[in-house]
């Protein structure tokens, strides 16, 4: 998986827009982060999530899940694109993005993907 396929399942959400954070290309909804390429750390992609499920994904022992020091208590993974499945990094950037976006905006893509 490659940064442009993380672009091209991002733009199945709404409002979800390229950006940039710390100098490094990133998605955003509503101007709020939910994920970025560290180009700093082999490629890898750092997803928001809760705090919960970041320990359930390193606690899987999956090794496209990790982590940093500089991400201790922090509600990020970092996830290596040349390890993740597809189907698998398409439900984590969607669940980044429902973890950033205000729920009127998850409402509506709920309602047009069920209705």
């Amino acid at each position: 998986m490659t940064w442009d396929d993380v672009v091209a399942i991002a733009g199945g959400l709404p409002e979800a827009e390229v950006s940039t954070s710390y100098g490094t290309p990133a998605l955003k909804v509503r101007k709020k982060l939910f994920a970025r390429l560290r180009s700093d750390a082999g490629g890898a992609l750092v997803l928001m999530c809760p705090l919960d499920e970041k320990e359930a994904l390193l606690a899987s022992g999956d090794p496209a899940y990790f982590t940093s020091p500089h991400y201790d208590g922090h509600g990020s993974i970092l996830v290596d694109l040349d390890r993740v499945a597809p189907d698998q990094l398409a439900e984590l950037i969607e669940d980044a993005w429902r973890h950033r976006a205000p729920a009127r905006l998850r409402a509506a893509h709920d309602s047009t993907r069920n209705g």
